[in-house]
């Protein structure tokens, strides 16, 4: 049986005791819809604008199905209409200011509204149609009833927070789905930083053993020692605080696990008689090492992989809870923790339970992922 077949028909076997293994499809699926939710985000959010910011402090600190009528008015300023990519990537401005109301009516060519200030509290207010609409004309006779239709289908608006509002009165529910990417994406970059640097490492300190193998373990040992948190919080500092800061600092300190286990890997292989048949054969130590080494320790890499990437997603929780990683207003779920923590001991805990919960879903499902990728990868089986 040749190399490919042998390889084709292992993958195949894996699959199937993979498919078997009800915690890690479940977990599959959950990064599936992760990943999903994280592209769609901007269009599936209650709250499409950049970074889910809309603001309305009227309705701050509001407990989940908190029901909202608006008003909504015109900017006084025209906005344009994005690309549907653009949108997918950054959203869409808001080309509409809203106004927080409990009641309505028309007065003639105004609009009367109770203005909501807080659960007990209303201000009445006055807003010409003209203002409504943005408009110079003053509307009269039909024309009024017109405008006044418009206003009713298209101004008057009903919202409702499913998972209420924070302390600045934005909507939970979008910047819970918007901070999917902070949380996947730093999971990707890292996984790829470590496993790059980890890789790398191990495979020429377990093939080339000797002094090699001594000064990569020195420093494997050394970063070892230092307090992963401490570690990222000096990378954080040096580099600044950021969006893409975060992520190079956390996939800076997750390598040395990847180095510590190829390495292992690599020194059971390298005894092997494939390898020493590679040496016979004139091969050099590159061809070796990338050709056929590295593609027998794929199963241990991916185990590894997932289990760095759950990892990833809580460093980067806690830097953003600490105030050193993302900053806002970019909605990262460590950072609405951090916003909204006060509230566990009043009335509303849920706002930093949700996305706590949040949190561990994600990071469950990736264990869970990992669990099943060793056993299915397991050689031994």
């Amino acid at each position: 049986m040749s190399l490919s077949n042998s390889n084709t028909s292992f993958g195949r076997q894996a699959w199937k005791r993979l498919r078997r293994n009800k915690g890690a499809v479940a977990g599959m699926l959950l990064i599936i819809l992760a990943i999903i939710v994280s592209v769609l985000a901007y269009i599936i959010a209650p709250d499409g604008t950049p970074y889910a910011n809309r603001m309305m402090l009227e309705a701050g600190g509001q407990k989940p199905g908190f029901h909202l009528r608006l008003l909504a008015l015109k900017q006084d300023r025209e906005l344009s209409t994005v690309s549907f990519f653009s949108r997918l990537m950054n959203g869409q401005q808001d080309t509409l200011s809203y106004v927080p109301i409990t009641e309505w009516h028309f007065q003639g060519d105004t609009v009367v509204v109770d203005r909501y200030l807080d659960e007990e509290e209303t201000a009445r207010e006055k807003y010409s149609l003209s203002r409504v609409l943005f408009a110079k004309e003053i509307p009269a006779g039909d024309r009024l009833q017109e405008w006044q239709e418009a206003v009713r289908a298209r101004h008057i608006q009903e919202r409702t927070y499913r998972l209420g509002t924070d302390k600045f009165g934005r909507d939970i529910l979008s910047r819970l789905l918007v901070g999917t990417r902070v949380s996947l994406s730093v999971g990707c970059i890292a996984v790829i930083i470590s496993l790059t640097i980890g890789i790398f490492l191990g495979a020429i300190a377990g093939y080339f053993r000797g002094v090699t193998d001594d000064v990569v373990m020195w420093g494997v040992n050394v970063i070892w020692s230092v307090p992963t948190l401490l570690l990222v919080f000096a990378i954080t500092l040096a580099l600044g605080k950021g969006f893409w800061q975060v992520f190079i600092a956390v996939g800076l300190t997750m390598w040395v696990n990847v180095a510590r286990i190829i390495r292992g890997q690599v020194l059971a292989l390298r005894e092997l008689p494939f390898i020493e048949a590679t040496k016979a054969l004139g091969y050099g130590h590159t061809r070796t090492i990338v050709r056929h080494i590295l593609p027998n320790i794929l199963g241990p890499v991916m185990v590894v992989a997932a289990g760095n990437f759950a990892t990833a997603i809580v460093i980067e929780a806690g830097l953003s809870f600490l105030g050193v990683g993302v900053q806002p207003p970019q909605p990262s779920w460590g950072l609405m923790i951090k916003e909204n923590y006060n509230f566990i001991i009043t009335h509303n805990p849920m706002l930093a339970l949700i996305p706590g919960l949040a949190i561990m879903v994600m990071v469950l499902a990736f264990n869970l992922l990992g669990n099943g990728l060793r056993d299915a990868m397991d050689v031994r089986q």
